[in-house]
């Protein structure tokens, strides 16, 4: 049976982020992205969407609040920063988050409605009238009698 996309990493683009490695942890093993968020609690794969579309600075400062609970190794209070600016770097670039952003519609949403309307209205006045109690009004042909 095939593993479904969202549980195949094989080829995902986050790959490069969440298995790079944070530091070192006080017993000498390497901590990766992946386990450190998730020992905080956090899913990597929703935290790295959510990091994804922030400016660069923006991203690097929301991770280095979260490498700053981990328990690694440093050496000066600004590691946190240097190490989630590196990371964040891995990150892949999302290009259509500024179309998405500023095109939330194509046709505006009154658009439809008027159409809809001006439908109802033309339907109602070019078809032919119809009178309670009397049959329809055969329409003409173009055959001679």
């Amino acid at each position: 049976m095939a593993l479904s996309a969202q549980f195949c990493l094989l080829h995902s683009d986050l790959n490069d982020f969440l298995f790079a490695p944070v530091g070192e942890e006080q017993n000498g093993v390497t901590l990766s992205v992946v386990s450190g968020l998730t020992r905080l609690g956090l899913d990597p794969w929703e935290e790295a969407a959510r990091l994804m579309p922030l400016p660069k600075a923006r991203a690097a400062a929301a991770l280095a609040t979260l490498i700053a609970r981990l328990p690694i190794h440093r050496t000066q209070a600004l590691d946190d920063l240097e190490i989630s600016r590196r990371l964040v770097e891995l990150l892949p670039a999302q290009k259509m988050a500024p179309l998405q952003n500023t095109m939330k519609y194509l046709v505006p949403p009154i658009v439809i409605p008027v159409l809809l309307f001006i439908g109802v209205v033309a339907y109602g006045v070019l078809r032919p009238p119809v009178i309670v109690g009397h049959p329809p009004v055969p329409v003409a042909t173009s055959q001679a009698r």
